[in-house]
């Protein structure tokens, strides 16, 4: 029978299982799953029905990097099949740890990886401008190359380089969202929305479709957990709170905020688009669509942030 316990749903940053300053070997994600899942127990023994999401930004990049070192002995793979593979690579080492975590502290829960389409709409206008950059850099000569036999659209990023940009639609509905919702009010946890989820459109005959573009992990996630009747919707990210004025010497950080204030403040500029501007906006959402608490704060402080004692609150 289904538990009667709350519902919460944590979304992962993209460099959970690899950071910036690393190669990406199988041991360092390995050990980083391990620590992520270490960070997330306390909301396991607490009797949560758990659902994880998580951003595949290096992996997805990495798998980019493999389509063109080996373009010339094998198929180029298109985008929506790459954030498949990352959901399935990503999926497989967090359920591991979190399964070796539960035998350890000797819990009987199941974990299961869902792979999750997202429907986007075929309209939508970031499809006529792609913003988001994905995959390697390349120089001058080589993205000229590429725009030229592949149609990408190719723009300098940072100074580094020039790299491909893709649409970034936003989500409108999750196709698993039942089987998440099911699998959770039994007990299970549940890891879905790899990477924002496989964006796919309705085509012909009203037949799914995968496209190249991604879809914002966050954005998906708040869908999914309003979709699954979550209470409680968390942000781990590499900050503990929400700031005004980040990184500015009149840095604010925020205990609580309000949905009114969160759009004050985000109105006023205080949160990039880029970077803390999608996760206000994803609470924002969960909030006004009758979710009770959204909680954004880095792994180390959640449990901290679930007794309303670290990180960032943001209610109604």
């Amino acid at each position: 029978m289904p538990t009667k316990n709350k519902t919460v749903l944590v979304a992962l940053g993209g460099n959970v299982l690899i950071r910036e300053d690393e190669k990406g070997t199988a041991e360092e994600q390995w050990r980083h799953g391990e620590e992520v899942c270490r960070d997330l127990f306390p909301l396991i023994k607490q009797g949560y029905n758990l659902v994880i999401t998580h951003g595949n930004g290096p992996q997805a990049g990495n798998a980019l990097i493999r389509n063109e070192m080996t373009s010339s002995l094998l198929p180029v793979m298109p985008l929506d099949i790459c954030v498949a593979d990352t959901e399935g690579e990503m999926g497989y080492l967090l359920q591991q740890a979190l399964l070796n975590e539960l035998r350890r502290n000797e819990l009987r829960r199941f974990v299961v990886t869902m792979i999750t389409q997202v429907i986007v709409n075929k309209d939508d206008p970031a499809f006529d401008n792609p913003t988001k950059p994905i995959g390697p850099f390349f120089t001058r000569q080589e993205a000229d190359e590429l725009a030229r036999q592949r149609g990408w659209k190719m723009i300098e990023d940072s100074k580094r380089g020039y790299r491909r940009v893709v649409p970034s639609p936003k989500p409108t509905r999750i196709i698993q969202r039942d089987m998440i919702r099911l699998l959770a009010e039994e007990g299970h946890i549940v890891i879905a929305c790899g990477g924002g989820g496989i964006p796919i459109i309705k085509g012909k005959n009203d037949d799914y479709e995968g496209v190249e573009a991604v879809v914002d992990k966050d954005r998906a996630s708040a869908i999914l957990a309003r979709n699954i009747n979550a209470e409680i919707f968390i942000i781990l990210t590499r900050v503990p709170k929400v700031s005004l004025n980040f990184g500015k010497p009149d840095q604010k950080d925020l205990d609580r905020l309000s949905i009114a204030n969160a759009k004050k403040y985000f109105a006023e500029g205080h949160f990039a688009p880029g970077s803390m501007g999608p996760k206000i906006e994803s609470c924002i959402d969960f909030l006004t669509d009758g979710g009770q608490k959204a909680i954004i704060t880095d792994p180390q402080h959640l449990e901290q942030a679930l007794e309303g004692r670290h990180g960032t609150t943001m209610t109604k």
